[in-house]
């Protein structure tokens, strides 16, 4: 058991947050990432070329950060390996001892830098997590052929709340409990009253208890506001432009907002925990973690 799976079963407010490999092939980078995030999060995910922009591959990273002494979770999308690769990466991965996986099918490639790339699109949100469960308790890759030694896993998956119609997100989001994920990590939440509909809906329709970590975004300009509330899925909300437009000091209006926001959720029934997004600004998550009184952390079995 991972120290992730073992927080979520005790019953612990666990606090992740994102790692962003850098377009580069520097280990060192990662390094300092990781370094920012240690000892203020119980897990941080390493993400697979975010945004569709080609980064150095999340499960190299993710041993960089785990040599650091920080529990890697790895994401895995459907965007640009079909079924084959998938398994295999995820054998591979488990072999080096990475035993954390948040699945998604990831952002379109005509969003990022290399738009005429393929969008493989084999298996979707939902496929990947029957794919690892299937591997995981049925020992049987896709194909229906044995696994000799399955990989030990943790599940997870995202959710966005904020989709048009929220009905849409419930479908996939009941399917991806179905199919047996073990944990939820959503979209950035600003419209908590939007959220707190869609937290009610999942758990008056879910079949089991599955944790949900809320997502929360912590901005760091009027700019990058402006252009994030632009994107499917982020529903900003005047309020946050006004208050980022208007802050003396942008990076601690922005810090306050997450903080904010932070505590708000924790407080909502059925929130099991926190996954914090700072664009290239990790050390902005030890700040909230701290202002929002979550630290210290539980002690953590870092794996060797």
């Amino acid at each position: 058991m991972s120290a992730l799976a073992s927080l979520l079963r005790s019953g612990e407010f666990v606090v992740t947050a994102e790692l962003n490999p850098p377009k580069s092939a520097a280990a060192g980078v990662v390094r300092r990432r990781g370094e920012a995030l240690k000892g203020v999060v119980d897990a941080v995910n390493v993400t697979d070329s975010n945004r569709a922009m080609v980064a150095m591959a999340a499960i190299p990273a993710a041993t960089i950060v785990q040599s650091a002494g920080l529990e890697p979770i790895v994401q895995m999308t459907g965007r640009d390996r079909n079924r084959i690769a998938l398994q295999a990466d995820l054998l591979g991965a488990a072999a080096i001892g990475i035993e954390n996986f948040v699945f998604m099918s990831g952002d379109d490639p005509k969003q990022g830098n290399h738009p005429d790339a393929v969008n493989v699109k084999d298996l979707d949100g939902v496929g990947l997590v029957k794919m690892a469960v299937g591997m995981r308790d049925q020992t049987r890759f896709l194909s229906g052929d044995e696994i000799k030694q399955p990989p030990k896993m943790l599940i997870g998956a995202t959710a966005s709340p904020f989709t048009k119609p929220m009905e849409a997100d419930l479908t996939k989001t009941f399917d991806k409990i179905a199919a047996g994920v073990d944990f939820l990590q959503t979209q950035p939440v600003f419209d908590l009253a939007t959220f707190s509909h869609w937290l009610v809906e999942v758990r008056r329709g879910e079949q089991r208890d599955v944790p949900i970590l809320a997502g929360v975004l912590i901005l760091r300009s009027a700019e990058q506001a402006e252009r994030l509330g632009k994107v499917p899925g982020l529903a900003l909300g005047p309020e946050v432009h006004d208050r980022m437009k208007k802050a003396a000091d942008a990076e601690a209006e922005g810090i306050a907002i997450a903080v904010e926001m932070v505590k708000a959720l924790k407080a909502l029934p059925g929130v099991r925990g926190v996954h914090l997004y700072a664009i290239e600004w990790p050390e902005a998550v030890g700040r909230v973690v701290e202002a929002a009184g979550l630290l210290p952390r539980p002690e953590a079995r870092v794996p060797a």
